[in-house]
């Protein structure tokens, strides 16, 4: 995530009808943690997903993400979301349960030394079966495979409860803060209406 100068002001600051202000928490790891036992695997295996193709990737992600207001990839025009896809500085990797997509992992190389954990998720009923911390220890593994000196994600409140206390046991530790203020795809007709009910719905004037 760029750094960003201007904070906000102390207090509270109103956001317009329509829009979602979502707190963004940046966590880090400097150095390659402990390794982690894999759980059993039983049907679940991680593959490079090279050959993803904007609609299963999309479908994937929303199936993942809907719930938890992962909205930047519905968003983004197909062009650039392609040149993403196809970037070989961007790995993209798949979880199956037999031959069912059930996990994404993204990490992104562009910038030298560092790796950032662009995306990490699960469908759900894929949660709490031993998927997240097998998909971790290969983003981790394959984060740390080259000459980077740094391994970042960012996460915010809208996402799942415990995502920040398992990057945390994986060893992450938070560094930052940033607010988020974007359109409400739910009013935009990019996500359900009735996508993510924890987060409050307000109209548009």
């Amino acid at each position: 995530m760029d750094e960003i100068n201007a904070p906000l002001p102390s207090g509270y600051s109103p956001v317009p009808p329509g829009m979602l202000a979502n707190v963004v928490t940046c966590l880090e790891m400097r150095a390659r943690p402990p390794v982690k036992a894999d759980p059993p695997t039983g049907s679940l295996r991680l593959e490079r997903w090279s050959d993803a193709d904007l609609d299963a990737y999309r479908d994937l992600f929303r199936r993942i993400g809907e719930e938890w207001m992962w909205m930047s990839r519905l968003v983004m025009p197909d062009d650039e979301l392609k040149a993403i896809l196809e970037n070989p500085q961007i790995e993209i990797f798949v979880m199956l349960d037999s031959e069912k997509r059930v996990g994404l992992l993204e990490l992104d190389f562009r910038k030298d030394g560092e790796c950032e954990l662009v995306f990490f998720g699960l469908v759900a009923e894929a949660i709490g079966n031993g998927a997240g911390r097998l998909m971790m220890n290969a983003a981790i593994a394959n984060a740390w495979s080259k000459p980077i000196s740094r391994f970042w994600v960012h996460t915010c409140h809208f996402d799942h409860p415990g995502a920040i206390p398992f990057y945390r046991r994986s060893g992450f530790e938070p560094y930052a803060f940033f607010v988020e203020v974007s359109e409400d795809p739910r009013l935009t007709g990019q996500m359900r209406r009735d996508a993510a009910a924890h987060v409050p719905l307000i109209e548009a004037l």
